[in-house]
């Protein structure tokens, strides 16, 4: 006997952003990557479209993170110490779409590096490999405001994907971001109603919504990721319905939150059961990623090669007609 399934048919789509530029459009890259663009719900494409697959970016850091479980150090390799050769192994060994740039040593307390030593960085990376970028400050918002427009500056045209701003700290970011075209990431702390208020105000200075992605803040396995979950979902569902302020393609910094757990850090001394920590850190990497695929989750910033060729395999099944 047959079974008609019954199907939701939704009213809008999420929006669509573009990350990079070529040499036709002003930049350097050798393509694009464009995220969104879904008209359903998680890779539920009997009932809709999912235009453009995930993508996977990797983190670099402007400095050497020896705070860094070494079990991660050890899987990078040398190139570790310098940005430019560990964004070129990323892409051309590890697998990933685009590479993700943490200017950490501008942080007052971890070097306190200026506008110049960061656009230096930034241009040897973009030198280095031919991926679009996401470029992200230390996270102390005196200095970001400082270093992020000279970025902006120094990279005009390429189209990066910038961050992050925030609801008290957004002005000068999505000014930079107007003036030399690049894309901005929206930080809220998994809050729906600051996430949709932030792009609101983000926009009202005239920045098309087509040039904001929106981080709602991730929690790793066991660490929250159920309030990320519905919070990603939420919006979704929102996106589906019409809401333009909540329409936003959906980045997650997966990596950085799972090797901040417990799990993937404790010692099979103090835990015996646990076993070896690679594989177990590996493993929580690679698990929450792919929950934050299936809430809605579009780029996804991930740390270990051995995780992020795991969370491609998933994607690439969940993509397969």
């Amino acid at each position: 006997m047959a079974v008609d399934l019954i199907k939701e048919r939704y009213t809008s789509r999420v929006g669509e952003v573009v990350l990079g530029a070529t040499a036709d459009e002003g930049g350097t890259r050798s393509h694009t990557i464009t995220i969104g663009g879904d008209s359903t719900m998680p890779f539920l494409r009997f009932e809709g479209e999912v235009p453009n697959r995930p993508v996977v970016a990797m983190e670099v850091v402007d400095r050497e993170p020896v705070e860094w479980n070494v079990a991660l150090r050890e899987a990078i390799g040398d190139e570790i110490k310098d940005p430019a050769a560990w964004a070129q192994k990323c892409v051309n060994e590890f697998g990933a779409d685009l590479v993700f740039v943490r200017l950490q040593g501008a942080d007052p307390d971890l070097g306190d590096a200026g506008p110049e030593a960061c656009q230096a960085t930034v241009k040897a990376v973009l030198d280095a490999v031919k991926v679009p970028l996401i470029v992200i400050g230390c996270g102390d918002d005196e200095k970001d405001n400082e270093i992020l427009p000279a970025v902006a500056e120094a990279a005009s045209g390429e189209n990066l994907l910038i961050g992050t701003a925030t609801e008290e700290n957004y002005k000068t970011l999505t000014a930079a971001c107007m003036v030399h075209k690049h894309c901005i990431v929206a930080l809220s702390p998994i809050d729906i109603n600051i996430a949709k208020q932030l792009n609101i105000l983000i926009n009202e200075m005239n920045l098309p919504l087509s040039r904001i992605v929106s981080d709602p803040t991730t929690g790793a396995l066991g660490y929250g990721l159920e309030y990320s979950y519905s919070i990603i979902e939420r919006a979704r569902l929102g996106a589906l319905g019409g809401d333009r302020m909540l329409a936003m393609p959906v980045m997650c910094t997966a990596g950085y939150e799972a090797w901040r757990a417990k799990e993937a850090n404790a010692s099979v001394d103090e835990f015996p059961d646990w076993g070896p920590v690679e594989p177990r850190a590996v493993m929580w990497e690679a698990l929450t990623s792919t929950a934050l695929l299936q809430a809605g989750a579009h780029l996804l910033v991930m740390r270990h090669p051995r995780a992020v060729s795991l969370v491609q395999k998933h994607i690439d099944a969940m993509m397969k007609e």
